[in-house]
């Protein structure tokens, strides 16, 4: 076999391990990391708005009290859920394209959050809720705590 062939299939042999990797989804995002609890429904139609736009989700449902707080989202940004993605914290119904603005941006914060569970954000907008939708922002969460409006929705 010659040394190009060599190189080449070593190549596309790790090329094939990374996109394998549970690191990164199919369309190239990084995995995100999900905490919840087992029973909420409105959790796990956040995590299927995710799914749908492309990512690649991995929850664990032993609720999100502890890594909220060990991730460093405070708490006043609480929400039903909390997920870690590419070294940012996600709180809450956060929508999937806010989620990659923020990993195309990389702007130095903690993370995004919708506190509360306001009605009409993804994962509380099925049928149940009747076509009804809040008026609500996903704060950007800097280090420090404060928080400035990263988006808008309903107003």
């Amino acid at each position: 076999m010659s040394k190009h062939l060599q190189t080449r299939r070593g190549f596309l042999g790790a090329a094939a391990a990374l996109a394998a990797s549970p690191l990164f989804a199919a369309a190239g995002l990084p995995v995100v990391e999900v905490w919840k609890s087992p029973t909420c429904g409105c959790c796990a139609e956040w995590v299927a708005h995710l799914e749908s736009a492309g990512f690649r989700v991995v929850t664990h449902d032993t609720g999100n009290s502890a890594i909220r707080r060990e991730l460093g989202m405070p708490i006043e940004y609480g929400s039903c859920h909390t997920a870690r993605v590419d070294g940012y914290v996600v709180e809450g119904h956060v929508p999937a394209a806010d989620v990659r603005r923020l990993l195309e941006t990389r702007p130095r914060a903690v993370g995004l959050a919708v506190p509360r569970m306001p009605i009409g954000s993804p994962g509380m907008d099925g049928p149940a809720y009747g076509g009804r939708v809040d008026p609500y922002d996903v704060l950007l969460v800097g280090a420090d705590g404060r928080a400035r409006v990263f988006s808008s929705y309903g107003r």
